[in-house]
Formats: structure tokens, C-alpha cells, sequence
């Protein structure tokens, strides 16, 4: 029962979960509240339900043979060392294994299809070669989510990625339009969406509305932090609502102004780098840019500014290394490592990196409290890849990950493996819409349900 009103009773009203704190320029949305729940309601039976959101993230090249499938099938496996990073949330954890991403073959006949297949990753469906403007694939699950559970959002969906599609991190050639490899969200067979590199324009559609560029660029000159314009009606709101509520506006409106500073020290940072491959204000560090990325998100998706999201990590021919991994080999070049022990080793290092990104993501979501668990509970997470083994650009035993409970619809601490070749990715796509109350016959090449999900 919610503790008395400032008159000593117990009121009916209560915050609406669309309440915005509001100043000049700026319209900052509110993470789900304990005062948002009518008073003596259950929280299953209010609005204020928490949604289920769903991220997907993609990688290119598979991951290093022999260090990433449990030896375990079922609950109580061991975690392989790329899959370490993740063992602090077994609860939340399935590892899939033995996947076959049909959708990433080069059609019978067609040859060099599959660096250019990122498209398929989330529809399943082969992408017409063409290197004109006809392009074509399927519709993603990540934009059948968004029609589904994020109309009435600010944001249907915010899709992001952490290379420029400009910077020569892919040559578009053997006759595929760049279109399937710049993006893994496409909202008709016709139009994938592009994936914002930019941390300052992603946070500005946040949590810029209302203002202008003028006075948004003003406001960032003027070293101002767009808090200061709501701190006010922020002071108003938090009169009438419980200490819980006090402490949890406070801590998040902390988060907004700590990406406010880094990305700030960004923009400072990219001024001074003498290249033209980094656009402004975004870090040149993959670490905190990416980073920068998945805090953007859980603020996103705390604040019910959209509930859905898709992260591309990397394109398929980038060369990029990263320093933190403990090799500076670049990671096209690392993934083919000619089955030599050592290579395969060296490539796992940027595998476990990666998958430890993945990890800090987790422990955000898990960190922010909401309803009666927390937003990994409420949330899903799609890692994968359409690759197995990188060197041969197999397309079989490929690794995928998914975390969190989607809202206790999916129990976790488990690897769940297929057959080799008999499960193709469509039916895990088709059963990860069924979590979200789409039931579709089937979505790209897809056989059935994924066995042994749900």
C-alpha cells in the first residue's frame, strides 16, 4: 500500500507514466515510478505496466571455433572463455548453438553474397543482388516489434551503430548494393533505416525535443547542461511523490548529465583529430563509443522513449582493431585465421571483448529498478551473427545470445543446441515475434518454431 498523501490520506491520483519534466527547449520523459501506480492497484493490472523491450546486436564473423560452445547442453554448463564475460548473469543467459543462417548462403548460382548479408540477420530473407537502387529484402523483427508495442512512443525504434558507412570500413562490390551492409533494420522490403554513429544527435532526439537546433547549439556553447532548464519542474514534481520516487528522479536525471559530460568530452576530443573518418562529436575510443551507445539505450528504454532498439557493431569488411581485447589485429583480418591454433586464439580475444561489451549493456539494464524487477527482466537482448566458422565463410554453427527474462517469458541459464544444419535462424525469429504476441505463419526462411525456447 502506498504511503499517505502530504493530507494524510491515501489518494487515488497518481503520475502519469507520460509525465515530462519541461524547461526551455527541452521536454526530459520520466522512467517508470512507484507514484505512477494508482493507489492499492496491483502492477499487472495498472497502464504502468513495464513493457517488454527488445535490443538486437549484430556482429559480423562468427566467432573462434572451439571457444565458445558450451561443452554442456541444458542448464549447469561450464561458460566457455568468450562467453565469460556473461556468468555473473547466468539467471538471464540462453547460448544457442548449432543455428544455420540458410539466409546468409549465396543464392544457387550466385556467388559473393555473404559479406553483404548483415540485412538478413533480422528478417532471415536472402537480399536481391543488385548494386542499383532496386534494392530488396525482408522486413526486420526489430520494425514488427516497433508497429507492435512502440507506436505510442517518441521513438518507434532508434537504430545505431559505432562505424561510419563512410569512413572505407567496407568497399560495396561483387555486385551488392552497400544498403545490406550499412543496415540491419529495414521497415519495408525497400527501405532499411539508417544506423545513427552519432551519440550527440541520438541523445538529442532523446531528450531534445521542443527546441531548435539554434538553441540546443546555444545551450552546448554556453555550457549549459540541459538539466539546468528542467531542475525547476523536476523541484515540483518531486513535492508530491514518495522518497523512493525522490531518489530514483534524482539518480536517473545523474545519469542523463553524466552522458551529458562525456559526450561533451567527445566533442572536444573529435575537434582535434586530425581525420576525417571520425564525424564530429563522436569518440574515436570503439570503448566508449560503444558504451556511450547502450547507456543512450537503457535511458532510452527507462524512460519509455522507445522500446526498441538495434545495435550494428561493426561492417563485414571492417579493419578495425581493438586495444582493449589484448590484440591489435584487425578484426576482418583476425577472423580469418587459416585454422592455425594461434590465429584462432588471437581471434577469440576480440570475440570475449566484444561479448564483455555485451556484458557491461547487461549490467545497466540490470542496474535500473523498475515495477517489480528491474529492466533486464523487463527487456530481451538479441546477440548474433550470421557467420559459424569465419575462415571458410561458413554459414552453419553460428553463435547467437539471448539475454534477459522478456518479462518472465524466457528462463535463462541455459544452452540450448540444434543439430547442425536443420535449424534455420528464421524459426528463432519467428518465435522471439511469438514473445511479443506477434504469430506469424513464418518470416523468411523459416521451418518452423525454434524448439525448445519457451
Amino acid at each position: 500500500m502506498p504511503p499517505p498523501n502530504k493530507f494524510g490520506i491515501i489518494s487515488k491520483k497518481y503520475l502519469s507514466r507520460r509525465a515530462v519534466l519541461r524547461g526551455t527547449g527541452v521536454a526530459l520523459a520520466l522512467p517508470l515510478l512507484d507514484s505512477m501506480i494508482p493507489a492499492q492497484t496491483p502492477l499487472a493490472k495498472t497502464a504502468a505496466i513495464p513493457p517488454t523491450r527488445f535490443a538486437a546486436i549484430f556482429v559480423p564473423h562468427g566467432m573462434a571455433p572451439g571457444y565458445w560452445v558450451p561443452e554442456k547442453v541444458g542448464t549447469g554448463f561450464e561458460f566457455t572463455p568468450i562467453m565469460k564475460p556473461l556468468e555473473p548473469f547466468r539467471e538471464y543467459t540462453n547460448i544457442l548453438s548449432g543455428m544455420w543462417s540458410k539466409s546468409a548462403e549465396p543464392p544457387p548460382g550466385v556467388t559473393g553474397a555473404d559479406h553483404w548479408v548483415a540485412a538478413a540477420f533480422l528478417c532471415a530473407d536472402k537480399p536481391k543482388k543488385t548494386a542499383g537502387a532496386d534494392i530488396r529484402d525482408g522486413v526486420t523483427i526489430d520494425q514488427l516489434i516497433a508497429q507492435k508495442i512502440g507506436q505510442d512512443n517518441l521513438m518507434p525504434s532508434l537504430q545505431l551503430g559505432v562505424e561510419d558507412p563512410g569512413a572505407n570500413s567496407s568497399n560495396c562490390g561483387e555486385g551488392y548494393s552497400c544498403a545490406y551492409t550499412n543496415s540491419i533494420s529495414w521497415v519495408t522490403p525497400t527501405k532499411p533505416l539508417p544506423m545513427e554513429i552519432n551519440p550527440q544527435v541520438v541523445f538529442e532526439r532523446l531528450f531534445g525535443a521542443g527546441g531548435s537546433t539554434a538553441e540546443r547549439t546555444a545551450r552546448r556553447e554556453e555550457d549549459r547542461s540541459m538539466l539546468d532548464q528542467v531542475l525547476q519542474h523536476a523541484a515540483r514534481v518531486k513535492k508530491d511523490i514518495s522518497p523512493g520516487d525522490r531518489h530514483r528522479v534524482d539518480e536517473y536525471l545523474e545519469d542523463v548529465r553524466e552522458i551529458e559530460r562525456r559526450l561533451e568530452i567527445a566533442r572536444k576530443a573529435s575537434a582535434t583529430i586530425p581525420t576525417m573518418e571520425t564525424p564530429y562529436g563522436v569518440p574515436s575510443s570503439f570503448d566508449e563509443h560503444i558504451k556511450l551507445q547502450f547507456d543512450l539505450q537503457v535511458l532510452a528504454f527507462q524512460a519509455d522513449i522507445t522500446r526498441v532498439s538495434t545495435t550494428l557493431y561493426a561492417r563485414d569488411l571492417t579493419a578495425r582493431a581493438y586495444p582493449e581485447s589484448g590484440t591489435t589485429t584487425g578484426f576482418h583480418g583476425a577472423s580469418h585465421h587459416a585454422e592455425n591454433p594461434a590465429n584462432i586464439l588471437n581471434y577469440s580475444k576480440i570475440n570475449t571483448y566484444h561479448v564483455k561489451c555485451l556484458a557491461y549493456f547487461a549490467e545497466k539494464l540490470k542496474n535500473v529498478r523498475e515495477g517489480d524487477g528491474n529492466l533486464l527482466d523487463h527487456s530481451l537482448v538479441f546477440y548474433g551473427t550470421n557467420m559459424g566458422n569465419s575462415n571458410q565463410h561458413l554459414h552453419f554453427d553460428v553463435p547467437h545470445i539471448l539475454l534477459g527474462s522478456a518479462s518472465g517469458q524466457l528462463k535463462g541459464g541455459r544452452h540450448i543446441s540444434v543439430p547442425s544444419k536443420t535449424v534455420p535462424t528464421g524459426n528463432l525469429l519467428l518465435s522471439i515475434l511469438d514473445l511479443y504476441g506477434i504469430h506469424q505463419d513464418s518470416i523468411g526462411d523459416s521451418t518452423g518454431r525454434m524448439p525448445n525456447l519457451v
